[in-house]
C-alpha cells in the first residue's frame, strides 16, 4: 500500500514538475542554470512554490499562541514590539518564496519532450554493446545478510530435508542451513545502445560578439540535455573558424573571438575530415550545430558543394542558426531608450541563412536541414523545438 506521506510527497513533486513545464521558456534563457548543470543534477529556482508547513489548530475558548488571552497584535514576550529587533524594522509586504529544486538530467529531458512536443530519436547505424548491471535479478549462495531471501532459502531447505528422508509429515521441522541460504544478486545483462556525436560549429571573427556565444551556449546546453536522453553514448566536437578551422575545447569554444575575416567552408571542411577520420556514418549518429551571424566571405559555391558530395549523405541533421542580434541592442543609447527602437524594425536575414535556405530547397538532402534565425534570446525557446523536432 502507498502511505499518505508517499502520496503527499508525489503530489508535491507532480506540482513542482507541473511548475517546471510552465516556465520552460524563462529557464531556457535563465543564466544561473547553466552554471549548476552537475554531473547528474541540475538546481533550478523556482518562485511562487509554497512548502508545506504545520498549523496548529484552535480551540473555540483560546485566543492568540498558547494558553490564557491574547489578541491580534499583542506582543508574544517582552522587546517583541511592532517588529522591531536589534533596533531595525521589520519590512513591509509579503516576500518572494524561492525554491531551488533539484531535478535529474533524465527528469528534464522528459519535461522537454513533453512540453516541446519532441519525438523520440530513430537512431541509425550499427550498435555498439555496453555491459550494464541488473541488481537483485538473480540468486546466489554468498552474500550480506541484508539481501537474504527467506522463500527460496526455505524452499532450498525443504528439498533438503525431503531428499534426505527426514521430512516428518505429522511433526515437519525445517532448519535451515548454511548451504540452504540465497542471497539477493545481480547479473550483468549486456544491452546494445546507438552511438552519436555532436559537432559545434562557431563563427568567431570579430563580428561575433559575447551575446552571440551566450545565445550559442544556451542551445548547445539544451541540445545536450536532449540528445542525451536519447543516447547512450554521445561525444561533442567544438570548432570554431574565421578564415581557418580550429578544433578547441568547450570553455575556449564559448569564449574566444578573433578579428579576422569568415570563410564559413573551413570548418565544414575540418568537420568533414574528422568525421572521416573518427567517427564512421555507418556505426554513429552524427549532428551538426552551427552558430554565425550569416557573413560570409566568397560565394558560398565551396560551402555547398562539400555540404551535398560530403556532409549531408553521412550525418543525421545539421542545424544551422543565424544570431542576427540587432547592433542597438548591446549600444549604451539603447539600454537607456529601449522605446526608441524595435525588432519590427529589424527583419533582414543576412546573406548566408538565404543562400543555404535556397541550397536546401534544391538539395536531395533537404529534410536534414533546419535553420533559424535569432533576434534575441527569446527566439531560444522556438529554435529548440524546430531543432529538436525533427525525430531524426
Amino acid at each position: 500500500m502507498v502511505s499518505n506521506v508517499d502520496k503527499d510527497l508525489k503530489r508535491f513533486l507532480d506540482i513542482i514538475k507541473g511548475k517546471i513545464r510552465k516556465d520552460l521558456g524563462d529557464l531556457i534563457i535563465n543564466d544561473e542554470l547553466m552554471g549548476k548543470k552537475g554531473k547528474e543534477i541540475v538546481r533550478i529556482p523556482l518562485p511562487g512554490i509554497d512548502i508545506p508547513r504545520f498549523i496548529y489548530g484552535q480551540q473555540e475558548d483560546q485566543e492568540g499562541l498558547g494558553q490564557g488571552e491574547g489578541k491580534e497584535g499583542d506582543p508574544i514576550a517582552p522587546g517583541d514590539q511592532e517588529g522591531e529587533a536589534d533596533g531595525q524594522k521589520a519590512g513591509e509586504g509579503a516576500g518572494q518564496h524561492n525554491v531551488e529544486v533539484e531535478v535529474t538530467i533524465e527528469e528534464l529531458a522528459q519535461i522537454m519532450q513533453e512540453e516541446l512536443e519532441l519525438p523520440n530519436i530513430k537512431p541509425k547505424g550499427k550498435k555498439r554493446i555496453y555491459k550494464e548491471f541488473d541488481k537483485f535479478a538473480s540468486l546466489r549462495k554468498v552474500g550480506p545478510d541484508a539481501l537474504l531471501r527467506f522463500q527460496p532459502s526455505y524452499l532450498e531447505a525443504l528439498k533438503r530435508t525431503i531428499a534426505s528422508g527426514e521430512y516428518n509429515e505429522e511433526d515437519p521441522e525445517i532448519i535451515l542451513t548454511k548451504e540452504d541460504m540465497r542471497f539477493r544478486s545481480w547479473k550483468t545483462k549486456e544491452i546494445p545502445e546507438s552511438d552519436a556525436v555532436i559537432f559545434y560549429i562557431m563563427d568567431v571573427s570579430g563580428s561575433m560578439s559575447d551575446e552571440h556565444k551566450k545565445i550559442a551556449r544556451k542551445i548547445s546546453f539544451w541540445t545536450d540535455v536532449w540528445l542525451r536522453s536519447q543516447y547512450k553514448g554521445l561525444e561533442s566536437i567544438y570548432l570554431m573558424h574565421d578564415f581557418d578551422a580550429y578544433r578547441v575545447d568547450r570553455k575556449t569554444f564559448f569564449t574566444s573571438s578573433t578579428s579576422g575575416g569568415t570563410k564559413i567552408w573551413s570548418g565544414y571542411d575540418l568537420a568533414n575530415r574528422i568525421i572521416n577520420q573518427e567517427f564512421n556514418p555507418s556505426e554513429w549518429n552524427i549532428y551538426i550545430f552551427q552558430y554565425s551571424d550569416g557573413e560570409n566571405w566568397g560565394d558560398n559555391g565551396d560551402e555547398f558543394n562539400i555540404l551535398e558530395k560530403e556532409i549531408l549523405p553521412k550525418i543525421n541533421l545539421m542545424c544551422y542558426a543565424q544570431i542576427d542580434i540587432p547592433w542597438w541592442q548591446t549600444h549604451p543609447y539603447y539600454s537607456r531608450n529601449p522605446q526608441q527602437l524595435s525588432l519590427d524594425d529589424y527583419e533582414v536575414k543576412g546573406p548566408y541563412l538565404e543562400e543555404l535556405e535556397s541550397f536546401a530547397e534544391l538539395s536531395k538532402y533537404a529534410d536534414k536541414i533546419v535553420t533559424s534565425q535569432l533576434l534575441g534570446e527569446e527566439d531560444i525557446y522556438p529554435t529548440i523545438k524546430d531543432f529538436l523536432g525533427t525525430g531524426k
